[in-house]
């Protein structure tokens, strides 16, 4: 197994702070959101970065590689031209799933817009290792996966998270990516202990480590990527550092960006949290290099192709009964939270107002304090099913035919607004293509 080198310390290169990421002192590597890259136009500033030296990572969040189905051919495509592009020793996607339906539960496909946590269960096991097998055969440099955070937890699971990461290492030899704020995001929602999960995991695995920033509210915390690195999330990094030095960690923030100095002083206290660490003599310095060698079952197991039918039609009808009932509205599954469940359900929504505001910002800008509300109430009937461009294209179009704005002028610039990005014909292989063809037919006649 190729062993990885050491990455040292690292920050989320996003577009908003490019240019404060370049100057700072003492950055060894970034890492970048795969699916906001373009190889044959990469940001220019990611292109500098590589010239001095700095290491780039794509990082997926599409993958859904915790799903029932099978990686999507075209996904993993992209994912790998992202690595050949960038040069990068190494690419990271999530133990998660976010998308459920489809022909697996004969029901609409929908999309989550979110990473969602999948059931500690064999059944998500099984399913899992085979789609990172599948994703590492198709990438062409070594995969880690990392651990997410989560609002709410499945009902009858059979292992720990340690547990979970342990097999899913020694079974397919992924490397791990160990996000410690995540693992006090599980704490204060999910009662699990952070030290009890670093204690199960197989370090020698570790490809690096994310560190970020989040949020209580009426006891629950919301892993915002938009707040300070609190004291409890350097705690748990220093409890790892303590048990193996990690070879990279890095700092993310994906939002409310401050200024360059409050995130070199981040990085400084991240710094800090790693020298106070005092590693044990069983823990040997750098060991998380490389990967975890596979145990004689393991090989076994890895070399026989089990019929995986079954528990992947177990698992997608319940990941599309919980996702349903998170974005569509229909009874909450049995064994779920239901508060819980309506704390995730919110907060789902307004991501994904958020992010469509982002990806549309013509539609803030031209609905004005209406934006938000309309949103919601739109999203509350109307599942995502193609992204988020898609998805701001569906809302203009639903306004419109519900004759809003009532405003005139802000009707008429929101009618301007989908006609120019809906494009002379939609493409034929979408399913929503008819609709999308008849929308616009109604809307030129007005």
């Amino acid at each position: 197994m190729k062993r990885l080198g050491r990455l040292g310390t690292g920050i989320g290169w996003r577009p908003e702070i490019a240019d404060a990421v370049e100057a700072m002192p003492g950055i060894d590597w970034v890492e970048a959101v795969a699916e906001n890259l373009c190889p044959g136009h990469l940001p220019a500033s990611l292109l500098r970065l590589r010239e001095r030296g700095v290491t780039v990572v794509p990082h997926g969040v599409s993958l859904g590689l915790g799903g029932a189905d099978r990686p999507a051919e075209d996904r993993l495509t992209a994912l790998a031209e992202r690595a050949e592009a960038l040069g990068s020793p190494l690419v990271t996607e999530h133990i998660a799933f976010v998308r459920a339906g489809g022909p697996l539960t004969a029901s609409p496909l929908l999309e989550a817009g979110h990473l969602l946590p999948v059931p500690r269960t064999r059944d998500a096991l099984d399913v899992l290792c085979e789609n990172v097998r599948i994703a590492q055969a198709a990438l062409p440099v070594p995969l880690a996966v990392e651990n997410i955070a989560a609002l709410l937890a499945w009902p009858g699971e059979e292992l720990t998270e340690g547990q979970f990461l342990y097999e899913l290492a020694d079974r397919t030899g992924v490397r791990l990516l160990i996000d410690v704020a995540n693992l006090h995001t599980n704490h204060v929602n999910r009662g699990e202990d952070p030290a009890k999960a670093l204690a199960d995991l197989p370090v020698e695995a570790i490809a690096y480590v994310h560190v970020a920033g989040g949020f209580e509210r009426d006891g629950v915390w919301h892993d915002s990527h938009a707040h300070p690195v609190p004291p409890q999330v350097l705690g748990i990094l220093t409890d790892l550092a303590s048990r193996v030095t990690p070879p990279g960690v890095l700092l993310e923030r994906d939002d409310n960006f401050p200024e360059a100095g409050e995130l070199e002083r981040e990085l400084d206290a991240i710094r800090g949290a790693l020298e106070a660490a005092a590693p044990s003599e069983s823990a040997p310095a750098g060991a998380a290099a490389s990967a975890p060698t596979t145990t004689p079952v393991a090989e076994a197991e890895a070399d026989r192709t089990p019929d995986s039918a079954p528990a992947r039609q177990r698992l997608a009808l319940a990941q599309a009964a919980l996702l349903s009932a998170l974005v569509a509205g229909t009874p909450v599954p049995e064994g779920f939270d239901r508060v819980r469940l309506g704390v995730q359900s919110r907060a789902l929504g307004a991501k994904r107002a958020d992010v469509v505001a982002k990806v549309a910002p013509e539609l803030p800008e031209i609905l004005g304090a209406g934006y938000r509300p309309a949103f919601l109430a739109y999203a509350h009937g109307h599942p995502m099913s193609d992204g988020y461009r898609h998805d701001a294209l569906d809302f203009a179009a639903h306004l419109l035919l519900g004759g809003q704005p009532e405003n005139t002028e802000s009707r008429r610039r929101l009618r301007e607004w989908w006609l120019d990005r809906s494009g002379p014909a939609p493409r034929s292989q979408r399913p929503t293509a008819r609709l999308a063809r008849a929308t616009r037919r109604v809307l030129l006649r007005r």
